[in-house]
């Protein structure tokens, strides 16, 4: 049996003629011309090895082997009607997936509620959300592992466009009886004589405080090197030194375990986050709907 004469214009056309009862009624339907409808019956009929159709003088009737043909043709094309419903539901943005990395700031600050009601508006749009450091991030977008890309301001970014997603402030959190605790509104500098507790180096966060040490020549005193927010706020709770975090990532943590939340002076502690992706125009549907969404005014489109 040769498949390739099951094409969906001849499938669709013996459908209308069965429920026609009539090839020319049924080459109506299909805006085809009755000379080519009868043409695409009979060969779809040579195709099958079977006649399809009991013909006379009034019309056409469906044979044993064309009410069989009829029930499986309707099935195919009812499922081609559902997947180009799908395919169009994906081009326009309806439905579809976004890769998404992003630093701890933006999600331990703003994206969980940013994504929620994006997910709201566009339930069927899958996020895969992965937590990474800045400079990763932006290896990830320039490799095409991530379609969108959330990452502090001063990471280098060759290659990349970039438009302002949220800005934070970064804070000192102390234990309550710490000497800084006392003293309100400090400069980085005058912080510099205590030990800290930090994130890893290669995160934008540590990267910063490392750089503004050396832009005023003093050291950095690390003590302890944790790899998340929590843990952080749990050495400086034990007077193990003092951190800095954005300012709304610590305030839970400041309430739940009475710690010091004190502002730095400095104009870098003032900080953009700021959205990466590669190209505009080689975007999804989905992912501009997301940028739209998390940018506002302010998206690239």
């Amino acid at each position: 049996m040769n498949l390739a004469r099951f094409d969906l214009v001849t499938l669709g056309l013996f459908v209308a003629v069965a429920r026609q009862g009539s090839i020319s009624a049924g080459a109506r339907q299909s805006h085809l011309a009755v000379a080519a409808a009868s043409k695409r019956i009979s060969d779809l009929e040579t195709a099958v090895g079977a006649p399809l159709f009991f013909r006379h003088a009034a019309g056409v009737q469906l044979t044993e082997a064309g009410q069989a043909c009829f029930h499986h043709a309707l099935t195919i094309l009812q499922d081609v009607e559902r997947m180009a419903g799908v395919m169009s539901d994906y081009a326009s943005g309806v439905r579809g997936q976004v890769r998404v990395c992003a630093n701890t700031s933006a999600i331990t600050q703003f994206l969980p509620d940013d994504l929620a009601s994006f997910m709201q508006r566009h339930p069927t749009i899958r996020i895969e959300l992965e937590e990474q450091n800045s400079r990763d991030i932006v290896a990830a977008l320039v490799e095409n592992r991530a379609d969108v890309g959330i990452f502090a301001d001063r990471t280098p970014a060759a290659g990349l466009m970039t438009v302002e997603y949220r800005q934070d402030e970064l804070v000192i959190i102390t234990p309550p009886n710490h000497p800084l605790a006392a003293r309100g509104p400090v400069r980085y500098a005058d912080t510099l004589e205590f030990d800290f507790v930090s994130l890893p180096q290669e995160t934008s966060l540590a990267a910063r405080l490392l750089e503004e040490s050396s832009r005023l020549d003093r050291p950095f005193r690390l003590r302890i090197q944790v790899r998340s927010f929590d843990a952080m706020c749990r050495m400086v709770m034990a007077g193990l030194g003092v951190g800095v975090l954005p300012r709304i990532a610590a305030e839970p943590h400041v309430k739940s375990m009475g710690l010091s939340l004190v502002s730095l002076q400095d104009a870098w502690a003032r900080r953009s986050l700021l959205i990466g992706l590669r190209d505009p125009a080689g975007l999804t549907v989905s992912a501009r709907l997301l940028i739209t969404h998390l940018c506002g005014d302010r998206a690239p489109f």
